[in-house]
């Protein structure tokens, strides 16, 4: 008996996020709606970061246990030449191009007295392996501006959405002449929603470019390292 009075008096009032974004003014649904697409493109960017770096993965392991069972330079060309295009294979190819066109002929008769690269050359050689790292690196990286971008500014976005709405609120009970409870409350809880869609949609984009860029100085990591070592190796081999 006492449950119907409180039902009529709250039947119009929002019952949840829905309603609210559903009832909710102009500025706030154009603040969604621009969240609603950085959630999208959120979402896609990490989807296809997640299967590069992943593929990128594989390939380095292949690759690196292939470097691993070759005894020479002749060896690991031979090992490496049917794996696929990656950042590794690029590397390992692009340096040896270099000595061969530096030295014609020195890795195919390293054993032979062949001349090797001079100081000069293995500096160039080591700025043509750099030049290689980089333009990975930027590739590696492509897109991952877009989670930094989507994770600052969807907060500012929602902190935004909840200023206006909170304004409208407040210029609404001015025009009502009403400051109860009951007139306040679903206004600021509508400014709300916009401060709660920015956050969910920075918090994913945070995490997934701080997960990326720690995956990212990974495989730049093991690219610099191979580079030295090929350097090494060449020397070993004494090609320099």
């Amino acid at each position: 008996m006492t449950a119907a009075p409180f039902v009529q008096a709250t039947a119009g009032a929002p019952r949840g996020m829905l309603d609210m974004v559903r009832d909710a003014s102009g500025p706030t649904l154009a603040v969604l709606a621009v969240l609603g697409v950085f959630s999208v493109l959120s979402l896609w960017v990490i989807i296809a970061k997640a299967r590069h770096f992943r593929s990128v993965r594989r390939q380095g392991d292949r690759f690196l246990a292939r470097m691993d069972e070759a005894v020479d330079l002749k060896g690991a060309l031979d090992a490496v030449s049917a794996l696929p295009g990656s950042p590794y294979t690029r590397l390992f190819r692009g340096g040896l191009a270099f000595v061969n066109e530096m030295r014609p002929g020195a890795l195919a008769n390293a054993d032979a007295g062949a001349p090797g690269l001079s100081l000069t050359q293995l500096e160039a050689l080591r700025m043509v392996m750099d030049k290689v790292e980089a333009e990975e690196a930027d590739d590696l990286s492509h897109g991952l501006n877009w989670l930094a971008i989507i994770g600052s500014v969807s907060p500012l976005l929602g902190l935004m959405g909840t200023v206006i709405g909170v304004m409208n609120t407040f210029l609404g009970i001015h025009r009502a002449g009403s400051a109860n409870i009951q007139a306040v409350a679903p206004g600021v809880a509508e400014a709300l929603v916009t401060t709660v869609a920015g956050l969910a949609v920075a918090i994913p984009s945070v995490i997934a470019y701080n997960h990326f860029a720690a995956r990212l100085n990974l495989v730049m990591g093991e690219l610099e390292g191979f580079a030295s070592e090929f350097i090494g190796t060449l020397a070993k081999e004494r090609l320099v």
